[in-house]
């Protein structure tokens, strides 16, 4: 089961400074779980800070065994959410959760921050 990770608490630019607008990352969290509502082997959950503030908005993806993602500089739309969920079902796929270039989705390709080899 790969996991999507989303940052609940990312600020994208002008709120970043104007702590009065929401954070755009409770968006992002509602729109990765309505595109993955029927993903079988995807499951989503938020967090606070995955601490990539210059890259808001931020998930990982990740699952036990397998290579881990971040990824960042989303707007909460539903075109970023619907390319998360499909990025995510191909790296659930993956048996080392490595996803050939040729078979990313046009709407993660410029948004990869860091690889995190498995931990466990």
């Amino acid at each position: 089961m790969t996991v999507i990770t989303v940052c609940t608490t990312c600020r994208r630019g002008e709120a970043r400074e104007d702590r009065t607008l929401p954070p755009c990352g409770e968006a992002m969290l509602a729109l990765v779980e309505d595109s993955a509502s029927d993903a079988a082997a995807v499951t989503v959950r938020g967090t606070a800070c995955l601490m990539g503030c210059e890259h808001g908005c931020n998930v990982a993806i990740s699952a036990p065994g397998k290579m881990s993602y971040v990824l960042g500089s989303f707007a909460p739309e539903a075109e970023s959410a619907e390319a998360l969920v499909a990025y995510a079902a191909l790296h659930a796929e993956s048996e080392e959760g490595v996803v050939a270039y040729k078979q990313w989705p046009s709407g993660v390709k410029g948004h990869f921050v860091a690889r995190v080899p498995p931990l466990d």
